[in-house]
């Protein structure tokens, strides 16, 4: 029986990979792909990259500007995500079989939270482009949905591993809603929403850089600018700064979870 088992999943494993390979083969041979102009391509973008992509003496005059949009695109997104967090953990209070009121308003919050979580960021940001046109509002409106449904769904996840017997016991010594909320659930699950939040951080600076291209902002935006004027090696150094960024946030972010976890 356990031979007839394996066997059955090996070969339903087989024809699915066989499907993908067939259906690779057909997609390439429609969308008109060569492997062989891919591979050249990119060793030619390499080479013009090695040549023309870099910074130079000009272009270090143009630090000042790109690091006040550096600024501006990482406010954006701590307090995209700071202020997201807080609508979150009331949803996710409401969501949560631990903390619930009741299911009406549990199957509410999780609705919500689904909903603006399965629609990408940049979705999210070309609605919103026709209420509020390309400005820092778009930006941040956007990154405040669609971390508002992640940091709901996760939370709820946290405060669910708390588990019953917590409440349980607090209910039994007299304990009411709040005193189950700040005496149980919040202590015990604080480490993981900090955690969460850390990490939509690190997102969202990432994604706001390419919503400023959308949007006008940020430095994004000047990333954008350079780039179509042909001035590459102004691009360059918006792309060395954001990778340096990038490094810098995720390294404090990292040392910040150490220390709570």
């Amino acid at each position: 029986m356990k031979l007839d088992y394996f066997s059955k999943k090996r070969w339903t494993g087989v024809i699915f990979l066989a499907v993908f390979i067939v259906l690779s083969i057909w997609v390439a041979s429609y969308t008109r792909f060569d492997l062989s102009r891919g591979l050249g391509s990119f060793v030619k973008a390499f080479n013009w990259t090695i040549s023309s992509f870099y910074p130079d003496s000009a272009s270090l005059v143009r630090l000042p500007a790109i690091l006040i949009k550096l600024r501006e695109t990482i406010f954006m997104a701590i307090a995209s995500t700071t202020i997201a967090s807080v609508f979150a953990l009331f949803f996710a209070l409401s969501g949560s079989k631990v903390t619930q009121v009741n299911s009406f308003l549990s199957i509410v919050s999780r609705g919500i939270a689904s909903f603006s979580r399965n629609i990408p960021v940049v979705a999210w940001a070309m609605i919103l482009l026709f209420s509020f046109g390309q400005s820092s509002l778009t930006g941040f409106l956007a990154l405040f949905v669609a971390t508002f449904g992640f940091l709901t769904r996760a939370f709820i996840e946290s405060i669910d591993e708390v588990g019953h017997e917590p409440v349980e016991a607090l209910k039994a010594s007299g304990g009411n809603y709040f005193h189950i909320v700040f005496q149980a659930v919040l202590p015990m699950s604080l480490s993981q929403i900090i955690s969460w939040i850390l990490y939509m951080i690190e997102t969202n600076i990432r994604s706001a850089t390419l919503l400023g291209i959308l949007t006008g902002t940020g430095i994004g935006f000047l990333f954008d600018l350079y780039y179509k004027t042909f001035n590459y090696h102004a691009a360059s150094l918006v792309v060395v700064v954001i990778v340096i960024a990038v490094f810098f946030i995720e390294f404090l972010s990292n040392y910040i979870r150490r220390l709570i976890l």
